[in-house]
């Protein structure tokens, strides 16, 4: 299976409760290994995963970062430039981990193997430096992109879109 060509996104900010977003895709048809998100290094879950040492940790801590790591295993992909990357997804893995770049992921390049033109991947790598989450939905049917893009613009993203065969239509949200 090849990484369909289609797909919506939504641009969140930090704060955006994350499970209320993808618990609204699941129940609208999405499942978790057609969700792929890039979180930015200063977001609150980057923040845990880069200091999970689960063995040295308090048993509550622990636990905590435990059940965020295996929450992160169940997409398609999650990327957390410079710390880290969860990648189920096959798929996910070839449009992501691209060898002409130097990190391998976590850059423009891997937001280029998702279908983004370069100068949008450069513009969320920006924003994600600063703080938020991009939420990535793979569509392989066409119908269900403007549906992923409601949903996505419902749930709290500023910027919403979609990607593929059809014409991508930008909509910021204020």
């Amino acid at each position: 299976m090849a990484l369909s060509a289609q797909a919506a996104y939504g641009m969140y900010p930090h704060d955006v409760a994350l499970n209320q977003v993808v618990q609204t895709l699941n129940q609208s048809g999405f499942g978790k290994e057609d969700i792929c998100m890039m979180v930015s290094p200063r977001h609150p879950i980057a923040t845990i995963v880069r200091q999970a040492n689960i063995l040295n940790a308090e048993p509550e801590a622990s636990a905590a970062a435990t059940g965020l790591i295996g929450w992160l295993m169940k997409f398609g992909a999650v990327m957390i430039p410079t710390v880290g990357l969860f990648i189920r997804s096959q798929v996910f893995l070839q449009a992501l981990v691209r060898k002409d770049s130097p990190n391998g992921y976590g850059n423009s390049k891997a937001l280029v193997g998702l279908g983004f033109s370069e100068g949008d991947a450069l513009r969320f790598e920006h924003q994600l430096g600063e703080a938020g989450v991009l939420v990535y939905v793979a569509c392989p049917e066409t119908s269900k992109m403007t549906g992923a893009v409601e949903l996505l613009r419902r749930t709290g993203a500023r910027e919403t879109a979609t990607l593929g065969k059809e014409e991508t239509a930008l909509e910021a949200v204020a």
